[in-house]
């Protein structure tokens, strides 16, 4: 079982395969949808993220340009481990008379969780560089239990 396993934006492990849902995303994008809106959340309030087995521990490196790291926060609750992300919006401030021809960069708050019930929680270490926070996640180490026979009297 891979103890890294991305909730959905309910905080449910993502879903199995389900026809019914595939016929209403084909509806949804005959029709037209939102835009930013895919696979039944928000692309935009979601961030990429890669995982990587090396061995003894995980290297999650998750997609955070433009953040300031003071900005990022890492939350274990349990077995659950959330990496969210705030973004403002300086635009409106910084210029009052109206001379943006065109604003896309999104600002809001962003986050995914984690199911980290493999993981040693006293070693994991967090670095942010280049817009990329990488995750050093140490694997619990297995215990082996010793099988024994109990003779009986």
């Amino acid at each position: 079982m891979f103890e890294l396993r991305p909730f959905d934006r309910r905080g449910n492990h993502l879903r199995t395969y389900d026809p019914f849902r595939e016929m209403e995303e084909m509806e949804r994008a005959f029709f037209g949808r939102p835009f930013g809106v895919e696979q039944g959340f928000n692309a935009l309030a979601a961030f990429k993220t890669d995982i990587q087995d090396k061995g003894e521990s995980y290297l999650l490196e998750a997609d955070l340009p433009g953040f300031r790291k003071e900005d990022i926060h890492i939350d274990l609750d349990g077995d659950t481990m959330t990496i969210s992300a705030e973004r403002h919006s300086d635009h409106e401030e910084k210029d009052k008379e109206g001379n943006y021809l065109r604003c896309e960069r999104s600002y809001g708050s962003y986050q995914r969780s984690f199911d980290v019930s493999g993981i040693e929680e006293s070693g994991m270490k967090a670095e942010y560089a280049d817009g990329v926070l990488r995750l050093t996640l140490p694997k619990k180490q297995q215990t082996v239990s010793s099988a024994r026979r109990i003779e009986i009297q």
